[in-house]
């Protein structure tokens, strides 16, 4: 018998521990290295004065049949701790606020010529589903992965094909073809639900992946017990029953490789953990930092040239229950104005924890997370170059989206007890991700998709980096297929190492029989 493959992972973000739950179930040595002391990086949830804030992520989807996180918890036997939210959230328009319910209902009421632009979006986002449910591996990387696209798609696209065109072009080329791109009220409700759900709007995102990134308040979002922490927490546990490790407070500082492969990662506290196989839950110019000088060319160059994501600003509030008003819902989405760019104070999002998760505050209080798309690097150039600019404009965002809150809820910003502004340099500190960026890259061209590849031929990415991306259930999906491809590549290596090792024992056998 050969000795199970150890793979090691860096980071415990919910690629990161997906991948290393299904390998652990499948008889691989698993250890996940996580700098901080919680799991979950931009999915985590921390305590702070008796709140559980969540750092990042704050709505959940995926959790329906056949989505992402149930096709997880069948595989690993989890039983997740969620409860479904409806209305999903309130968009707050400068004219109008409408609900975002499974039913769809008050968006048609408000834009009645968008009926048949949602019935194509209902057909794309099931077909999406669909192949996502059955691990389309997008953009395939090796021949396993060809032979099962090309499975997928013959067991799929024959009833669908007259999908295939919106794969080719933009989401706004899809409204005006819907007769829509006249409407400015209804591009800007679309538009903002893109920025959150893929990165940029929809003169960018491909229309496709649009359709199914539309289609999260129909498909169900909820809220996890204790904060979006919980899935990652549900992950930790179910590695170390399949006998995984989860270490904490192990921040990986170095990548040793030889011969093209990746051979131990080294941690802050001087560890070192010999892999057979890396599984890097980061961003591409994080693991190009690890490896250093052998960074792969190709690796490399992308660190160099690939353009920074998005990266937010965010207010974590502890707030007084009494002081809002009742049946108020959980999450909210304001929108300033019908003109300009989205994104920096202009759009946000609001989430409050539930009211019967009594873990999330202190009693007679709830846990509130804000926040905005923002550029990065301005943030690091005040930092480094005028420090109090720095802190003026903070207080600026901070002021800008109370002023926008309680515009959509009057007396919200009376009912404030705490408040914690942070910054993409405070994503970078507690995250380690690269200049603070989050939500992964914009989704624009399907064949310009970030595949999990890293130049090392036993290394992979995971995470919001690669396909299809943004959202724990987008991760998820990249996990479930970087987990099928290092399981491929390992039992393949076994194979090889016990034939070799068969070989050998006969050639001894025979050396002993010839004596």
């Amino acid at each position: 018998m050969t000795t199970p493959s150890r793979i090691v992972v860096i980071g415990a973000g919910i690629g990161g521990l997906t991948t290393a739950a299904l390998l652990a179930q499948a008889g691989c040595n698993v250890t996940v290295l996580e700098g901080q002391t919680y799991a979950g990086g931009s999915a985590g949830t921390f305590l702070h004065q008796g709140y559980r804030f969540d750092a990042g992520a704050t709505v959940a989807g995926g959790f329906q049949p056949g989505g992402p996180h149930a096709l997880v918890a069948e595989r690993l036997a989890l039983n997740w701790d969620v409860r479904q939210h409806d209305p999903a959230w309130v968009v707050h328009l400068p004219d109008r606020s409408i609900r975002l319910c499974q039913d769809n209902a008050e968006v048609e009421q408000n834009f009645p010529a968008s009926s048949r632009f949602w019935k194509t979006q209902s057909r794309l986002a099931a077909l999406g589903w669909s192949l996502s449910g059955q691990g389309l591996p997008w953009i395939p990387t090796s021949p396993a992965e060809i032979v099962h696209l090309v499975d997928v798609g013959a067991r799929n696209l024959p009833h669908d094909l007259e999908l295939i065109p919106y794969a080719l072009m933009s989401a706004y080329r899809w409204l005006a073809l819907s007769g829509l791109s006249s409407d400015a009220a209804f591009v800007r409700f679309i538009d903002a639900q893109l920025l959150i759900s893929a990165q940029t709007t929809s003169r960018s995102a491909n229309a496709m992946y649009s359709a199914t990134a539309l289609d999260l308040a129909r498909q169900g979002v909820y809220h996890v017990r204790g904060g979006m922490g919980g899935i990652a927490e549900t992950l930790v546990k179910r590695i170390r029953e399949l006998g995984g490790d989860v270490v904490f407070r192990q921040k990986a500082v170095r990548i040793s490789t030889r011969e093209g492969r990746a051979v131990s990662v080294t941690t802050k506290r001087g560890d070192e953990f010999p892999c057979d196989f890396l599984v890097a839950n980061l961003t591409p110019w994080s693991l190009d930092n690890l490896l250093g000088e052998d960074s792969p060319r190709g690796l490399r160059r992308e660190a160099e040239r690939r353009r920074a994501g998005w990266g937010a600003f965010v207010l974590h509030l502890g707030v007084r229950a009494d002081k809002l008003p009742k049946d108020l819902p959980d999450h909210h989405q304001m929108i300033e104005s019908y003109d300009g760019a989205l994104g920096e104070t202009r759009s946000i999002f609001l989430s409050m924890s539930p009211r019967w998760d009594a873990s999330r505050a202190p009693d007679g209080h709830r846990a509130v997370t804000v926040t905005t798309h923002t550029e990065v690097q301005p943030w690091w150039d005040l930092l480094a170059n005028d420090p109090q600019a720095y802190g003026a404009r903070k207080d600026d965002y901070t002021e800008r989206i109370l002023t926008n809150v309680e515009r959509a809820i009057p007396g919200f910003r009376a009912s404030i007890a705490l408040m914690l502004p942070g910054t993409p340099v405070t994503y970078e500190f507690y995250t380690g991700r690269h200049l603070g960026m989050v939500g992964g890259f914009p989704q624009s061209s399907l064949f310009r998709a970030r595949t999990p590849l890293t130049g090392l031929v036993n290394a992979r990415l995971v995470g919001d980096s690669i396909f299809p991306g943004q959202s724990t259930a987008g991760v998820t999906l990249g996990a479930m297929r970087v987990a099928r491809d290092v399981l491929r590549r390992v039992r393949t290596g076994e194979q090889q190492l016990g034939s070799a090792a068969m070989k050998v024992q006969r050639e001894s056998h025979s050396e002993e029989v010839l004596v």
